[in-house]
């Protein structure tokens, strides 16, 4: 039994501090500092109380591990929901309220390994096989845990309740270590009392805890939420405002407003696709929530369509969610349309696009129109793996406001993707805006330059964002700056019918103020350097 305890205990452990983290990634984002703060605090809090436990009686040991296994339930099962309302009331406190939950945690669980130990040390007195009796198995735990955590927790459960069934676990060991030691338990009633108050209150939030996390996350958001979801990669959340306009958040940052969405997709794929030879075959490589797919769409010459998003999740919500369906025209059900998503599909499976006929005169269905592959996988791996190449590349990644995003704008990932251009293919990339983040998007631009990659800048503003900014390019061997700037300038009307964007508009997105292209100090990045990460940090900080 004890062995057992100690097995769920390095588990519940590990699971917890990876939940915690995940929590504070998603509001505060910088998801590798988080992680490493909460790990690394709640092990130093972990030696902290195995040095407090020495100061528990012999005589109540049984009492104080099945009370303290209860209290480190309770705490973590209901920490993640009640971060999120210590972020929306108090924002200004919310770290005190975030170190108490992982000091708390961390303190409990440093005491309640060498409790075991003592415990143990009454049945196997000698040292040695106590000690890698208990700690083998506290190991074997974390492996465990890490895995279920991993493999199981967050792709089946929101985060909330993934917290709750931790905390399940823990509650059961409590419970059990109280059946089979129960003569040695000297304040029964209370200990008792305490354990099944804990497993009910557990059973009431986890019942609860959906309608507790969207009712918290209000707080955040001036408007109603709609929707609220974590997936294993992002927590995704939409609101509506009174006049039935839609809000996008990913990680707390506002993803898309549907008041002016439309400013930054036309200009994202109609700046490329109005100057790109061909584009019968074109790659979206983002771009999940079907926006930039449904100003493609409107293109008769595609043939194919290649759509590469990490988030399976996210995909399904732009394809079956009603407000999402509206913006971006059913573009994952339009009645040219069929795509089989699945989070397993390998490149390469085609899906034929079928338009319906509509002349009355002709009896014989349904035409091709195009051929559209819905891929998630992460899109550096995507390209590496992906045969053929594409007529028009289009790149809707987030920022890069987090580390483990830096490779996606790396001097790698651009030469895949020059391979993956055909000889006269060319790409469009989002670039964040060059105003407030200059560093960032003069660094975008001159990592491509430096991939093998001729590069035009644009820029728009989107009130939204503010300026924001794109970089459009092509092979070096094939095309020059000036010759993809003449190719902006000779565009006299744009073929598809669009909400904002004209062909005199796009000529005017070429014209940037006085000093903001020079880029000699910028530094070009390449894996491993994080230095467009850096840019990001130094510039929103500044803001």
């Amino acid at each position: 039994m004890l062995y057992f305890a100690m097995l769920v205990l390095g588990a519940s452990g590990l699971a917890y501090e990876y939940s915690f983290s995940k929590v504070s990634a998603d509001i505060l984002g910088n998801s590798v500092q988080q992680w490493a703060l909460i790990i690394g605090v709640m092990m130093f809090f972990m030696g902290v109380g195995s040095d407090v436990q020495k100061y528990l009686s012999d005589d109540n040991l049984f009492d104080s591990f099945i009370l303290l296994e209860s209290v480190v339930a309770l705490l973590g099962a209901t920490g993640p929901v009640l971060l999120i309302y210590a972020y929306g009331v108090m924002p200004l406190h919310f770290v005190l309220v975030q170190y108490f939950f992982i000091i708390s945690i961390g303190l409990i669980i440093g005491m309640e390994i060498p409790l075991i130990t003592r415990i143990n040390a009454r049945f196997l007195p000698e040292l040695r096989l106590n000690l890698a009796a208990v700690l083998k198995m506290d190991y074997i735990g974390a492996l465990i845990g890490a895995l279920v955590w991993v493999f199981v927790l967050i792709t089946r459960f929101e985060i909330s309740h993934a917290a709750f069934i931790i905390g399940f676990v823990n509650w059961a060991v409590a419970l059990m270590t109280m059946i089979f030691f129960y003569k040695e338990i000297r304040r029964k009633l209370w200990v008792w009392l305490f354990t099944w108050l804990t497993g009910i209150a557990l059973i009431i939030g986890f019942f609860n805890v959906k309608h507790w996390r969207v009712e918290a996350e209000q707080y955040l958001y001036r408007d109603p939420v709609i929707y609220s979801h974590t997936t294993p990669y992002q927590h995704i959340v939409l609101t509506k405002t009174q006049n039935g306009d839609i809000y996008c958040y990913i990680n707390g940052h506002l993803q898309f407003y549907s008041g002016d969405e439309f400013i930054y997709h036309e200009n994202l794929v109609h700046g490329v696709m109005a100057v790109a030879p061909e584009r019968a075959r074109v790659l979206i490589l983002g771009g999940g929530d079907g926006l930039a797919l449904r100003e493609v769409l409107k293109y008769r010459d595609v043939r194919l369509v290649t759509l590469c998003d990490l988030d399976v999740q996210m995909t399904t919500l732009a394809k079956t969610q009603p407000e999402l369906q509206h913006l971006n025209r059913h573009a994952f059900w339009d009645d040219r349309l069929h795509v089989v998503q699945k989070p397993d599909v390998q490149p390469g499976a085609p899906y034929t696009v079928y338009s319906r006929n509509r002349n009355i005169l002709w009896r014989g269905g349904a035409d091709s129109v195009a051929t559209v592959h819905v891929i998630n996988m992460d899109a550096a791996r995507f390209l590496e793996r992906i045969s053929g190449t594409y007529d028009v590349i289009i790149i809707d990644f987030p920022d890069p406001n987090a580390p483990e995003l830096s490779h996606l704008y790396s001097r790698t990932f651009y030469e895949h993707v020059r391979k993956k251009l055909s000889r006269n293919g060319l790409m469009i990339q989002q670039s964040t805006s060059p105003y407030h983040a200059r560093e960032v998007f003069l660094c975008i631009g001159k990592t491509m330059r430096a991939a093998g990659l001729s590069t035009l800048p644009l820029k728009d503003n989107v009130p939204s964002f503010g300026e924001w900014g794109w970089w459009i390019a092509g092979r070096n061997d094939v095309y020059s700056p000036s010759n993809l700037r003449q190719r902006i300038n000779n565009v006299d009307t744009l073929t598809v019918p669009t909400h904002y964007l004209t062909a005199a508009t796009l000529k005017s997105n070429l014209i940037f103020p006085k000093g903001i292209l020079p880029d000699e100090t910028i530094e070009v990045n390449a894996l491993g350097t994080n230095i467009i990460y850096r840019y990001y940090q130094m510039a929103w900080q500044n803001e």
